[in-house]
C-alpha cells in the first residue's frame, strides 16, 4: 500500500508540474515574459504559488522548463537530447546523423519558433530571460559537440574541422532565428527548409 501511495504521489506532482509548466508556456506567449507574473501562472493552472516554487522554481526556472516541454513535445516520455543520443548511438553512418539532425530541427522549431521569439523579446529588456536564452543556446552547442563526436567516428569531419568547429555549424544551421527568418519572414515552405539544412550539414560536416 506505501508503494502504491508513493507511485500516486509522483503522477500527482507530475500532472502539477505539467499542469504548472502549460499555464507558463501559454501566458509567456499571450503576455510576454516580462508581464507575467508567478500569480498569474498559479491562477491559471490552478495551483498555490508556493507549489510553483517548490515543483519547479523561479520564473526564470519556469522558463527553462517551457523550453524543455516545448522542445520535447506534448507526448514525449524523455527529453530531446536523451533521444538524439539514443538515436545517434544507433546510427549506421554519418550520412544518417545528418539527416536525424535535419529531421530534428524540421520537427523542432515549428513548435517552439514562437516561444524562442517570444524570448528574444525578453532578453532585451529582461536579464534573467537573457540568461535562460545564453544558457539554452550554449547547452544546445554543448549537445552538437556530442553529435560532432559521432559524426568523426564515421569518418565525417574529414576536412580537418575540429569537432567545436562542426557543433558550430550545427549550431549555426538549426538555429531557431534561421528557421524563423526563413520559414516565416521569407515564406520557405517547411519541406524547402529541412531540404536546406540537410544539404547545409552534409556539404559542410560530411
Amino acid at each position: 500500500m506505501k508503494v502504491r501511495e508513493n507511485d500516486r504521489r509522483l503522477l500527482q506532482a507530475a500532472a502539477t508540474k505539467i499542469a504548472v509548466v502549460d499555464a507558463a508556456r501559454e501566458l509567456f506567449l499571450s503576455k510576454g515574459y516580462v508581464d507575467t507574473t508567478i500569480g498569474a501562472v498559479a491562477e491559471l493552472a490552478g495551483v498555490a504559488v508556493q507549489t510553483i516554487y517548490n515543483t519547479v522554481g523561479n520564473k526564470a526556472a519556469l522558463l527553462s522548463a517551457v523550453v524543455d516541454l516545448t522542445a520535447a513535445g506534448p507526448d514525449a516520455s524523455r527529453s530531446v537530447p536523451e533521444m538524439m543520443r539514443e538515436r545517434t548511438a544507433a546510427a549506421v553512418d554519418a550520412g544518417e546523423i545528418i539527416t536525424l539532425l535535419a529531421d530534428l530541427f524540421a520537427e523542432l522549431h515549428p513548435r517552439s519558433s514562437d516561444l524562442f521569439r517570444a524570448m528574444n523579446q525578453a532578453s532585451a529588456v529582461d536579464e534573467e530571460a537573457a540568461k535562460v536564452l545564453r544558457d539554452r543556446a550554449e547547452i544546445r552547442l554543448r549537445n552538437y559537440g556530442e553529435a560532432a563526436v559521432a559524426l568523426r567516428q564515421h569518418g565525417a569531419l574529414s576536412s580537418g574541422m575540429s569537432n567545436e568547429q562542426a557543433a558550430a555549424v550545427i549550431w549555426s544551421v538549426g538555429h531557431p532565428d534561421t528557421y524563423r527568418s526563413l520559414v516565416v519572414d521569407f515564406a520557405w515552405e517547411p519541406v524547402a527548409y529541412r531540404e536546406w539544412v540537410h544539404a547545409a550539414l552534409k556539404a559542410a560536416l560530411a
